[in-house]
């Protein structure tokens, strides 16, 4: 295409763009394809049905909840990409979304519960007990249930109560007298501090369950002596809970968002779960007047409300029905740790590249850990942006700390839905003398990075860690992330240069290798992408791969068109939202999107520019998203060692190659599975790469 013909297309027209919140709601969609998937374990699917649950509760507590704000604020403005109003947002959110929800019923109902039921796992009403069951789930109501509750009665007295987000409730129907057309309102929380179902005793060795609300709503009655119970409905409420924290103002942020957090459970309702055929009209306008929701944002389900209970359920299950779930995947040693156990050793030979879940993240521990314990370590600096509720990395750092080193922990404290958390850990760590800072105003530090400064025979030794992903030990074993560990004096210097930056009143340092945002990292990769329009011109030899979590900077989609326009190829593997449209003529013809949902939720960041023959490599803590550019503090590095680089290529060339696991997006913006070609084998390319992990250890063990 001609620089001429170029010219005449717009890059701003809304229609090469997909909308960031349809285009999360086609990434939950594909979660829930995993739970359609006959081809994965019964129990797996299940979980990914209470995945899809937990995924639309978060977008409906901020997205959504952010939508509604700006309606009501009487914002109209179209967004900058789609074009799209926030009403307009909203009503097709609702439409897409109540397909996608139909859809989850059905196959729980239709589906799940059948299957399970042929593994002599079954889910049973109050109907269907038998007596010995009735008589232990009315001896469990009263022993267990009935302490708990709270009977709260709605009349000119008693307001209607602050019902607790994403709380399960029961809203009661009361008659005094039989025939007596008044009647009143009580709300009735299923606790949410007992499981949420109940295993019944069997005499057949099959595994029953009756769910908490059935059990309630059997024996509501005994909570309202002297009333006829007319019907007990069960319902739960989302509300908005994206936290609001004034930072210019605050003079203490961590207690500043501690007050927040108490407001989160008592914000507007934007989503009202009822349960088809116990919830009747009556009670349905009086919830819809008391809570202020829309119709709309009421979604009426066959099933049970709320399958984020399917999670513990299948924890119960795994030990005895091993064949409903994935056989067990070991991480393995990493490859190059191999020859070298000691981290340290290691890396003063070469960079040490880390890839989890496949390979162990027990080394990251060990090099935390490690330090803490060595007397020649002087300092520890480290961010922590989520941790594991029993951290080993948190202790290490501590133990440190009280041992008299230097230790400097960045902990962020906006963390969405880690706030609280977050808040604990740095409490701890400051007792146990460790520097905590919460970073910069107005800005999340969402970098991946640890200095560990030691004394060595030939001077200071500084030893850097970089990733993509959290320091976290629970979450390393179902994330896929990578990591690099470098005694390059270049990484040391500006891995001091970043702490300082964060920790004192310095302007942002000029780096020697890494890039940071805000701004840095877009500037960067807005300069590598014109380097291969520009190498493309010269020799046509232009190509960018990009794996990523979300793609949605407008500034950097334009770029990519640009490129394509120009006739770089470019191979995007984006896990979750993708605004941008690739295969449309003129504009993105040389662009393709894939995006892989499988047993691991991908979450590398790794960005690849051919640069004339070069192979330039990055890996970042940093998704392509306006936030992670402006709003985040963020690292991109380089990754220079040759045979690194090869592993790197390698590893993108395998994911570009499955065809089980990974969907493409059209130019239309749909996405469709990767169909295999005539003869092609199957390829998952998150089993391959275990596959490798463990061959590479094999190899060394003959």
């Amino acid at each position: 295409m001609t620089e001429t013909t170029q010219t005449h297309i717009d890059l701003e027209n809304p229609a090469y763009y997909n909308n960031r919140e349809i285009s999360w709601l086609a990434f939950n969609e594909r979660v829930l394809e995993e739970a359609l998937d006959e081809t994965n374990p019964l129990l797996e699917r299940l979980r990914f049905l209470g995945i899809f649950s937990s995924n639309l509760d978060e977008f409906f507590m901020v997205r959504v909840a952010g939508l509604k704000d700006q309606v009501k604020a009487g914002f109209n403005k179209p967004e900058n990409k789609a074009g799209l109003t926030p009403k307009q947002q909203l009503s097709a959110i609702t439409k897409k979304n109540s397909e996608l929800v139909r859809l989850q019923d059905h196959f729980f109902t239709e589906t799940a519960v059948p299957l399970l039921s042929s593994e002599n796992i079954r889910f049973l009403s109050t109907l269907e007990l038998n007596s010995d069951q009735y008589k232990y789930v009315q001896e469990y109501f009263m022993s267990n249930i009935m302490p708990v509750l709270t009977p709260m009665a709605v009349d000119a007295y008693r307001p209607f109560p602050m019902l607790l987000n994403k709380s399960l409730n029961l809203a009661v129907r009361l008659q005094k007298d039989a025939g007596d057309e008044k009647e009143s309102i009580a709300i009735v929380q299923v606790p949410g501090v007992l499981p949420r179902f109940l295993m019944l005793p069997s005499s057949d060795g099959s595994r029953e369950y009756i769910l908490l609300e059935q059990v309630l709503a059997e024996f509501i009655h005994m909570l309202f002596k002297g009333f006829t119970v007319v019907s007990a409905s069960p319902f739960r409420i989302t509300r908005n809970a994206d936290l609001t924290i004034h930072e210019e103002g605050a003079r203490d942020l961590l207690r500043e968002i501690e007050k927040e957090l108490k407001k989160r459970k008592w914000g507007a309702a934007v989503r009202l779960e009822c349960q088809h055929g116990m919830m009747d009209d009556y009670i349905l306008e009086f919830l819809l007047e008391a809570l202020e929701v829309h119709p709309d944002d009421v979604y009426t389900l066959k099933g049970p409300i709320d399958l984020t209970f399917l999670f513990p359920l299948c924890d119960e299950l795994a030990p005895e029905w091993e064949h409903l779930v994935y056989e067990t995947l070991i991480p393995q040693p990493p490859e190059d740790l191999i020859a070298e156990a000691d981290v340290f050793d290691a890396a003063d030979d070469r960079d040490i590249l880390l890839h989890h879940p496949y390979e162990s993240f027990q080394p990251v521990i060990d090099f935390i850990s490690t330090a803490a314990d060595d007397p020649d370590v002087l300092a520890i600096k480290q961010t922590l942006y989520r941790v594991s509720g029993d951290s080993p990395i948190i202790a290490a750092l501590a133990r440190a700390a009280e041992q008299g080193k230097q230790v400097t922990v960045l902990v962020e404290l906006k963390a969405r839905f880690d706030e609280e958390n977050n808040i604990q850990w740095a409490k701890t760590l400051e007792k146990s003398g460790v520097h905590v800072i919460y970073g910069i105003t107005s800005l999340k530090t969402h970098s991946k990075i640890v200095l560990v400064v030691k004394k060595t025979a030939g001077g200071i030794k500084r030893y850097v860690h970089l990733g993509t992903g959290n320091y976290n030990d629970s979450t390393a074993k179902v994330y896929t992330d990578m990591g690099m560990i470098t005694t390059r004096p270049s990484f040391g210097e500006d891995a001091t240069n970043f702490f300082n930056h964060l920790s004192g009143f310095s302007q942002q340092p000029s780096w020697n290798e890494i890039s940071t945002s805000p701004d840095g990292i877009r500037d960067e990769l807005l300069h590598l992408i014109q380097q291969e329009i520009d190498c493309h011109k010269r020799n046509g030899s232009g190509h960018i791969i990009a794996k990523m979590n979300s793609l949605t900077d407008k500034e950097l989609i334009i770029k990519l068109y640009e490129a394509s326009q120009a006739g770089v190829r470019i191979e995007l593997i984006v896990r979750g939202i993708c605004c941008l449209k690739p295969g449309i003529p003129g504009v993105s013809e040389s662009i393709t999107v894939r995006s892989i949902v499988g047993r691991f939720l991908e979450h590398t960041r790794i960005f690849y520019f051919a640069n004339n023959g070069r192979d330039d490599y990055y890996l970042s803590s940093a998704d392509w998203m306006t936030r992670n550019m402006e709003k985040r503090i963020e690292i991109m590095f380089p990754v220079y060692e040759p045979i690194l680089k090869k592993r790197l290529h390698a590893i993108l060339q395998l994911i570009l190659q499955d065809n089980v696991k990974a969907r493409e997006q059209d130019s239309s913006g749909y996405y469709h599975y990767v169909e295999p070609a005539a003869g092609e084998p199957a390829v998952n390319s998150q089993l391959v790469l275990f596959e490798w992990a463990s061959r590479f250890l094999d190899m060394n063990n003959e």
